[in-house]
């Protein structure tokens, strides 16, 4: 049978929604899960983005610091992307290929490779993961308890590391005997007490006698796994000595220890990888939303030693992304080329400078914090009859400021403990002139959030 070109069609306009944007949004609660999240606080309807705006399909304007979760490092259909995605698409090349090897994947790898700590990049591996951060997340466990044949691991209270099965139990709300949960430091809310140096101390000191203690019915670790920055646990960065000291307790047990990436990556705090600022270099790295340039990829980057796998023993079907591997590369690229990196560091400290100064005026902005463009403000209620050393946090508040965020066209997420610190996530490519109307608009949001009657403090489960 002769082989024909196909005939081309006109690609008909997409219709007009039945019963507009509300329609749309009235459909989706009625079709979707229970377990949908960001619907629920963003009643909104995207229809067009560039870089740090999104516009919806009721003509209201949006200023994006969520960027899909921290996924958009170069805010929304940058054209370095589209025209990546592009070239793959006017080229003919395969866009599903399981794992075999293409140009488009050699690009791909070399360019990560490049920005790696070079101390892992001269001796490492890579494994392509299925398309999300939590398959890569299962992919790093399964890696070290190969390697190692041990079946504990090593996890800290307030992480979060994806929602499938592994990835859970290593996540701070979870529960699993092979998981044992250390503490992770931070000064606002010290589990010591004490914060600072001090309570980075006592947290180490805590972790060391745990692994030493014979009797602390701790399982053997076949590995450790850490954010440089907690996320969703209210953007905590971890103490860069605390880090090292991590790097040191597990080089000298034989511990290899996993870095997850996967929302700190790719300049997101300031230095390329959010490891590099402690200067530990991890066995393992775990790394997906902004590799992949907007799209879905996920992969593990480890020591070589570690390489224990048979064939077949991790893989999934569609770790063979083309397109996010074209816009992944291109992301990268312009990251490291622009030095948007140390962008984020100088442009995040201004941020957070007047933030703080914000909290001079407002007391119920009990901490601000974060590394870069990674930012977090930790709302409390000032007013709360309690002994504690530092005020109870007001999520009923935080939750308020979110909905005045976007009423004001700011588009805000919220994370902690208790779902009661605000988040900002912008672009790398984020001006002078839209961070201040991001602050503009967090800080009239604020003011009127505390002026509004509402329960100031109800701790409830966490977020």
């Amino acid at each position: 049978m002769a082989v024909t070109e196909p005939v081309p069609v006109e690609t008909p306009a997409v219709p007009e929604p039945r019963g507009g944007y509300e329609g749309i949004l009235r459909r989706q609660s009625l079709r979707e899960s229970a377990a949908r999240t960001y619907a629920r606080s963003l009643p909104i309807v995207p229809v067009r983005a560039r870089g740090l705006t999104i516009e919806g399909a009721d003509g209201r304007r949006y200023l994006d610091c969520l960027s899909g979760a921290g996924t958009l490092a170069l805010g929304h259909n940058h054209p370095v992307v589209l025209e990546a995605i592009k070239g793959v698409l006017d080229s003919g090349a395969p866009l599903h290929v399981l794992d075999l090897a293409t140009p488009v994947k050699d690009a791909f790898t070399t360019e990560l490779f490049a920005t790696l700590p070079r101390e892992l990049a001269d001796d490492a591996r890579i494994q392509f993961c299925g398309p999300a951060g939590t398959d890569a997340v299962e992919a790093a466990l399964k890696l070290v308890r190969t390697a190692t044949g041990r079946r504990g691991m090593l996890a800290f209270t307030g992480a979060y590391h994806g929602m499938t099965s592994g990835a859970l139990e290593a996540s701070g709300g979870a529960h699993d005997v092979r998981v044992t949960r250390l503490p992770f430091p931070q000064d606002y809310r010290c589990p010591f007490g004490v914060g600072g140096e001090r309570g980075a101390e006592l947290a180490a000191r805590w972790t060391e006698n745990l692994l030493d203690d014979p009797k602390s019915g701790t399982p053997a670790p076949a590995g450790m796994i850490v954010e440089p920055v907690q996320g969703e646990g209210g953007v905590i960065p971890a103490p860069d000595a605390w880090m090292r000291r991590m790097r040191t307790i597990t080089r000298d047990r034989d511990i290899p220890l996993i870095a997850d990436e996967v929302q700190t990556g790719v300049g997101r705090t300031g230095t390329f990888w959010a490891v590099e600022h402690s200067g530990v270099v991890p066995d393992v790295m775990v790394l997906s939303k902004a590799i992949g340039g907007s799209l879905p990829l996920a992969v593990v980057v480890y020591r070589s030693a570690l390489d224990a796998w048979q064939p077949g023993a991790h893989a999934g079907t569609f770790r063979g992304n083309q397109l996010a591997m074209a816009a992944g590369a291109a992301t990268l690229a312009f990251v490291r080329e622009n030095r948007l990196a140390e962008r984020a560091a100088t442009l995040g400290a201004r941020m957070l400078g007047r933030l703080q100064g914000l909290a001079a005026n407002h007391p119920c902005i009990g901490d601000v914090r974060g590394r870069g463009l990674m930012i977090g403000v930790e709302l409390v209620d000032p007013d709360a009859d309690t002994d504690a050393l530092v005020p109870p946090p007001a999520p009923r508040l935080a939750e308020t400021v979110r909905r005045y965020c976007l009423d004001r066209g700011l588009i805000v997420e919220l994370g902690g403990r208790h779902g009661a610190v605000v988040r900002l996530l912008p672009p790398l490519t984020l001006t002078d002139e839209q961070a201040m109307a991001v602050l503009d608009r967090f800080a009239d949001a604020l003011a009127a959030a505390e002026r509004a009657p509402h329960p100031r403090t109800d701790a409830g489960p966490s977020h």
